[in-house]
């Protein structure tokens, strides 16, 4: 049992989300936090601040709220923790007009969207994070702040498949940077790392001795897919069985570079436990350039809206939509061919269902038809 009430009722005017609505069950007795309301604030790309626009921001909260902040939350906003229903529509106001600064999403709509620090600070981003993530938050407007959707869906990106804002495990659509060819090798910093010239992990380890670097123990070894093996004094890599861990290259990040053909896959149906349990997400598009204006990307968006607004049910996220229903009604959903990449396991299900359209002639034939084929 919970003292609190949970959502809905206020907001700002024209928002359907941004603020989450708290109430205390005993008013009298705590007058102090009879209202108690959050508000989601939109993150910037990558979370650059600088001092002095943070030092705005908590003397905003200082003024009309409680001063409490959480940096972040888990989708990703700066959360600001309780404040009154007359201090809504004066926050609002100092962050859109002074701050340039707008809510983020909260309800049944497109969440804040959250990326990683991408190119900006990272050597293995394949694709502008930044640049993504915000065209999208432009792009979406509508959807992350007036609530129209079954209920939450999530954004998230990744420059690479180290994957450090957990979108494979945390978005309903995760944007995770990868490359087509093949990893590139610097064999003369691989001797380098072998002889004890350069620290594995880029010296993430340092505080003990844990001995001399064995690059068959610490890295081949541990290769998922084996794709690794020493021809002499050679790093050799079979890269059509790779499957972009990452290990490698963190490893010896000044020996193995990620390629150059650079793009991003899709991955969808990640959530945490609520209804269903937990979900990864599952591998929709494998590669597609990130280049502006995203048509290809926008057009695999909302296909997916458009199924998952007129099949899912209230509360269902797209994960248990696609597990409800199957992958191959999100394939229709989406226009897109099927590819060995999307499974995920061997097909447990002995039944293949067909669509009218592809079955030669359709379903009425003649018997004679038929037994022609099928002849005793």
């Amino acid at each position: 049992l919970t003292h609190w009430k949970h959502g809905g009722i206020v907001g700002v005017f024209g928002y359907g989300g941004g603020v989450i609505g708290r109430y205390c069950d005993q008013p009298q007795k705590f007058p102090g936090v009879a209202h108690f309301h959050t508000m989601r604030v939109n993150q910037p790309s990558g979370k650059f601040y600088t001092a002095e626009y943070l030092r705005k921001l908590c003397d905003l909260w200082d003024f009309r709220g409680s001063g409490i902040t959480n940096m972040h939350g888990s989708t990703g906003d700066i959360i600001f923790l309780g404040t009154t229903t007359p201090q809504l529509e004066e926050i609002f106001y100092e962050m859109t007009h002074n701050l340039n600064q707008d809510l983020g999403g909260s309800g049944s709509n497109l969440r804040t969207p959250s990326d990683c620090v991408g190119a900006a600070r990272c050597e293995f981003a394949c694709y502008d994070t930044h640049a993504l993530c915000y065209h999208l938050t432009q792009e979406y407007q509508d959807e992350l702040h007036r609530p129209a959707f079954p209920y939450k869906f999530k954004f998230k990106f990744d420059g690479c498949p180290n994957c450090c804002v957990a979108s494979i495990a945390r978005a309903d659509m995760s944007f995770i940077g990868t490359w087509k060819d093949d990893i590139r090798i610097d064999q003369e910093a691989v001797q380098a790392y072998i002889g004890g010239e350069f620290p594995p992990n880029g010296g993430a380890h340092s505080g003990r001795d844990w001995g001399p670097f064995d690059i068959q123990k610490e890295i081949i070894n541990l290769c998922p897919t084996g794709c690794m093996w020493m021809d002499g004094k050679k790093l050799m890599i079979d890269n059509k069985e790779c499957n972009r861990c990452m290990h490698c290259i963190n490893a010896m990040p000044r020996a193995l570079r990620i390629g150059k053909e650079r793009g991003l896959s899709i991955l969808v149906g990640a959530k945490a436990p609520i209804l269903d349990g937990a979900q990864m997400g599952s591998m929709l598009v494998p590669f597609v350039k990130a280049e502006e204006p995203y048509d290809e990307i926008k057009e695999v968006i909302e296909n997916i809206w458009d199924w998952w607004m007129e099949e899912g049910k209230n509360r269902e996220r797209l994960g248990e939509l696609m597990k409800r229903q199957g992958f191959q009604k999100l394939l229709a959903a989406t226009g897109l061919e099927p590819d060995p990449r999307m499974v995920q396991e061997p097909r447990s299900n002995p039944y293949i269902f067909w669509n009218q359209d592809q079955v030669e002639g359709g379903w009425t034939r003649h018997i004679n038809q038929s037994r022609k084929h099928h002849q005793r």
